[in-house]
């Protein structure tokens, strides 16, 4: 682990799996010609992989675009006062062998939304970096217009 002056660590390998291990949802980027966009999945890790369900959108149109991926996952120790942030970039497949789709049944990955997800993807790292760091104190980054009242919405 490498340390810098404000108390942010640099994960290994090893503790950024860990970490992805201890939650199940992240957030999936995803580049198209439109533009970049950005999705809750809930996901599990599988032998050095990250698989995630989705049906037909946007989702599935980019992985068979052979867009480039990201997934960001977090965590946060309130206890310790300790926050966590893991990025995945990659490639992403669809599970299309008959013995990979039977295989990836058995993870524990249930969609939180309702609706037809029969599709399993599969992101292949490419880099994968995390960092640890100590949540600062509410008064910290407080200001006087965090407490303002809103206006109503129009």
């Amino acid at each position: 682990m490498e340390a810098n002056v404000a108390g942010v660590e640099v994960l290994t390998d090893s503790e950024c799996w860990n970490c992805l291990r201890a939650v199940s949802v992240g957030r999936l980027a995803v580049a198209l010609e439109d533009g970049p966009d950005i999705f809750p999945v809930n996901y599990t890790t599988d032998h050095g992989t990250l698989v995630f369900r989705t049906g037909t959108g946007t989702k599935l149109a980019a992985v068979q675009a052979d867009a480039r991926v990201a997934l960001e996952a977090d965590g946060v120790d309130s206890e310790a006062g300790v926050a966590w942030s893991v990025v995945i970039r990659g490639g992403a497949e669809l599970v299309k062998l008959p013995d990979d789709v039977l295989e990836t049944f058995s993870l524990p990955l249930f969609p939180w939304q309702g609706g037809r997800k029969d599709q399993f993807v599969r992101i292949i790292p490419e880099t994968v970096s995390g960092r640890r760091f100590p949540v600062v104190e509410p008064k910290t980054w407080w200001t006087p217009e965090s407490g303002a009242t809103q206006s109503a919405p129009e």
